[in-house]
C-alpha cells in the first residue's frame, strides 16, 4: 500500500530542472495559497465584522499577532512534510499508539466536518445574498465541488493551484475595491496595532479570532501539499525546499491578513464610526453596506467575495480531509468518494438545520462550527511541534531553541485561549440544557473529559515521553527476507485488448511472461447497448470491425512462433473479463492501464480494480 500523501499528484511538479532561482521560486509558489484560504474563510468574516464593528480599530493587533503565529505554524508543517516526507497525520500513525491514532483520527475528521459546514454555510449565505437563491439550493450546490477537484486535480496541481489563487485575488480585489469607497482613517488604524483589550467582550472577541485565524486541517494539509514538489534530497535541496515553501508561506499568508484586516476595517468604518456596535451577523453587515456606504456595488462586491470564499475554502477542506483519512489509518479509498464523503457529512447538517429550523440558525451553526474547531486546536500543534523537534526524525533539520520557544509560547497562546471559549460554551450549554441535563453530564461531558486526557496525553510526548512510541516506517516500508526466487513458467496468459496505443504495451510485457510454449489468450469485450443485451448474437458494424481487429494481432503473434487464442467477449468488461480468464485458468492475466483522465476516469477507471478483486489469477498491470 502506498504511503505516499495524496498520491495523486505526489512530486509531479518537479523543480530539480530549473535552471534558474526565477524559475525554481515559481514552480514553488502554490502550496500556501491553497493553505491560505482556509484563513479567509466565511468562519473568520463573523468574528472579524463583530470585532470591528463593536470595538473599531482596536483589534488590529490581534489578527496581526495571529498571522504570525500561523505563519510560523505553516512553515513547520511545510518543514515536515519536506524533509520527513509524512504529512501530519502520516507522522502521528507512526508515532502513537494505535488507540491514540483512532482518536486523534476522529477528532481531526469532526474538525474538518466543521471547517467544512462553515465554509458550506458560507457559500450559501454568499448566492443567497447576491441572487437571492434559497439557502437550501446553495447548500446542496455545494455538493458539486467534489467535481471541481476532480476535473482540475485531472489537468495537473498546478491548475488547481491556478484557480485557488484566482479566487483569492478575486477576494483581494473586491475589498481592496470595498476599502476606496469605506476611506478609512489611516492614522486611527495604525492605533488599532497597538496591544489593549477594552473590556472582555473584547478578549472574547480576540480569543474568537484567533481560534478562527489557526486552523487544524490546514497543518494537515500544507505538510501534504509540499510534497507535490520534487526536490532534491541532498542538504542543499532540502534546506532550499524549506527556504522557497517559507518565502511561499509569507506572500500568501500576508494575503490573507490583508483580506481580513480589510474585513475588520471595513466594519469599523463603516459600521463602528456610524454606531452599529452589535453587527454580528454577515447578512446584516451585506444589508447596511448600501445605505452607510451609498454604493451600489459594495454589497455586490461583499457576496461575490463570500462565494470566492467559500468555494475556495471547500475545496481545500475536501483535500484536507482525504488526507486525514489516508494518514491516520492508511486507508486509500478512491479520491472522489472521499471527498464526496467529507462534502455530505457537512452538507446533511447543514441542509436539515436549515430545513427544520429555518434560516436564522445558520449564525448559530457558523459559531457551533468555531467552537469545534478551537478544541481540536491543541491536537494538532502540539504533535506538530514534536515531530519538528526530533532529532532523529529531522536530524539537521531540527528545530532551533529560539524556533522551538515561539512555537510553544504559540501553542499556550492558542490552546489556553480556546480552552477558556470551550469552557465558557459549556456554560452556556448547561444552562441552556437545564431541561435535559442528563445529555450534558453524560454525553457532552465525557466527551470534553476523554478529549482533555487525550490532550494531556500528546503534550506529555512532546515533553518527556520517547521521540518514538512505535518503531517508525522506512518512507516506503522496512526490507525482509527475501526467499530463493524461482523462475515462474506460465503456460495460460490472457492479455486484456482494448484497441488503443496501449495495447502494444500490454502484448509485449503479455509475451515477455511467455515462452513459446505458452498458450496466449487475446481478449477484448464488446461493451456496447447490444452487446450487453444480445450478447454473441450482435453482428453490428461495431463488433465485426472488433473482430478483424483482433485478428490482426493474433495473426501477428502467430507469425512470431506464438500459440494465440483469440477471444471476444460482450458485456461488462468488470464482469466478463474475471469470467473468462477464471474459464480458462489463467495463470496471469494483463492488462494495460487505459488514457481516461478526469470525470471519464470516474466512469471507466474503475474496471482494474474490480477485475483484480473478481479474478483467480495474478494480474499484471501495464
Amino acid at each position: 500500500m502506498s504511503v505516499r500523501s495524496l498520491d495523486e499528484v505526489h512530486e509531479s511538479i518537479d523543480t530539480t530542472q530549473a535552471q534558474t532561482w526565477r524559475k525554481r521560486f515559481w514552480l514553488y509558489l502554490g502550496p500556501a495559497f491553497l493553505v491560505a484560504v482556509g484563513y479567509m474563510d466565511p468562519g473568520n468574516w463573523a468574528t472579524d465584522i463583530a470585532g470591528g464593528s463593536k470595538y473599531g480599530y482596536s483589534l488590529l493587533w490581534v489578527l496581526l499577532m495571529s498571522n504570525l503565529i500561523a505563519l510560523l505554524l505553516q512553515s513547520l508543517s511545510a518543514r515536515l512534510g519536506i524533509v520527513r516526507g509524512r504529512d501530519l497525520a502520516q507522522a502521528s500513525r507512526e508515532t502513537y499508539h494505535p488507540l491514540v491514532n483512532y482518536a486523534l483520527w476522529f477528532l481531526a475528521e469532526i474538525a474538518i466536518a466543521a471547517c467544512d459546514l462553515a465554509e458550506v454555510l458560507g457559500m450559501a449565505i454568499g448566492l443567497n445574498l447576491l441572487f437571492g437563491m434559497p439557502m437550501l439550493w446553495g447548500v446542496s450546490l455545494a455538493v458539486l465541488d467534489t467535481f471541481i477537484i476532480l476535473f482540475l486535480q485531472s489537468k495537473g496541481m498546478r491548475y488547481m493551484e491556478a484557480f485557488i489563487l484566482s479566487l483569492v485575488a478575486l477576494i483581494g480585489l473586491s475589498f481592496f475595491i470595498e476599502l476606496t469607497f469605506a476611506k478609512p482613517h489611516l492614522g486611527e488604524m495604525a492605533t488599532g496595532f497597538i496591544p489593549m483589550l477594552k473590556d472582555d467582550g473584547a478578549l472574547y472577541i480576540a480569543i474568537g479570532i484567533i481560534g478562527a485565524t489557526v486552523m487544524p486541517h490546514n497543518l494537515y494539509l500544507h505538510s501534504a501539499l509540499v510534497q507535490t514538489r520534487r526536490n532534491k534530497q541532498d542538504s542543499q535541496g532540502l534546506w532550499e525546499a524549506i527556504k522557497f515553501n517559507f518565502y511561499d508561506s509569507v506572500i500568501a499568508l500576508n494575503l490573507a491578513f490583508f483580506v481580513n484586516a480589510s474585513i475588520l476595517i471595513l466594519a469599523a468604518t463603516v459600521f463602528f464610526k456610524a454606531g452599529y456596535h452589535d453587527i454580528v451577523e454577515i447578512q446584516d453587515a451585506h444589508k447596511m453596506l448600501e445605505p452607510l456606504l451609498g454604493e451600489k456595488l459594495a454589497p455586490m462586491l461583499f457576496a461575490i467575495a463570500l462565494i470566492a470564499a467559500g468555494q475556495s475554502s471547500t475545496i481545500t477542506g475536501t483535500l484536507a480531509g482525504q488526507i486525514v483519512m489516508e494518514g491516520y489509518l492508511d486507508l486509500r479509498i478512491a479520491p472522489w468518494l472521499r471527498r464526496l464523503i467529507t462534502r455530505l457529512i457537512a452538507v446533511v447538517p447543514a441542509f436539515l438545520v436549515i430545513y427544520y429550523l429555518g434560516e436564522s440558525k445558520v449564525g448559530d451553526m457558523l459559531i457551533l462550527s468555531q467552537v469545534i474547531l478551537s478544541l481540536q486546536l491543541g491536537f494538532a500543534i502540539i504533535p506538530l511541534i514534536h515531530f519538528v523537534s526530533d532529532k532523529q526524525g529531522m536530524g539537521e533539520f531540527t528545530i532551533g531553541l529560539a524556533t522551538k520557544f515561539f512555537a510553544w509560547v504559540s501553542a499556550v497562546i492558542i490552546v489556553g485561549l480556546n480552552i477558556k471559549l470551550v469552557i465558557d460554551t459549556l456554560s452556556e450549554w448547561h444552562t441552556a440544557m437545564a431541561n435535559h441535563l442528563w445529555v450534558f453530564n453524560f454525553i457532552v461531558l465525557p466527551i470534553i473529559l476523554v478529549a482533555a486526557a487525550l490532550l494531556l496525553y500528546v503534550i506529555y510526548c512532546a515533553l518527556f515521553g520517547k521521540k518514538h512510541e512505535r518503531k517508525a516506517k522506512a518512507p516506503h516500508g522496512q526490507a525482509i527476507d527475501i526467499p530463493v526466487i524461482e523462475h515462474r513458467q506460465y503456460s495460460r496468459i490472457a492479455i486484456c485488448i482494448d484497441f488503443s496505443k496501449d495495447d502494444v504495451r500490454g502484448i509485449t510485457e503479455g509475451i515477455s511472461h511467455g515462452t513459446k510454449a505458452t498458450t496466449f489468450y487475446l481478449l477484448h469485450i464488446v461493451e456496447t447497448a447490444g452487446a450487453r443485451s444480445y450478447g454473441d448474437a450482435i453482428h453490428d458494424f461495431e463488433t465485426t470491425e472488433d473482430a478483424k481487429q483482433l485478428h490482426k494481432y493474433a495473426n501477428a503473434l502467430r507469425a512470431q512462433g506464438y500459440e494465440v487464442i483469440e477471444k471476444l467477449g460482450f458485456g461488462k468488461p468488470t464482469q466478463e473479463i474475471p469470467r473468462y480468464a477464471n474459464d480458462i485458468n489463467a495463470e496471469l492475466l494483463v492488462i494495460a492501464r487505459h488514457g481516461h483522465k478526469g470525470v471519464m476516469d470516474l466512469v471507466f477507471g474503475e474496471t482494474i480494480a474490480d477485475v483484480q478483486h473478481n479474478v483467480k489469477s495474478r494480474v499484471l498491470i501495464v
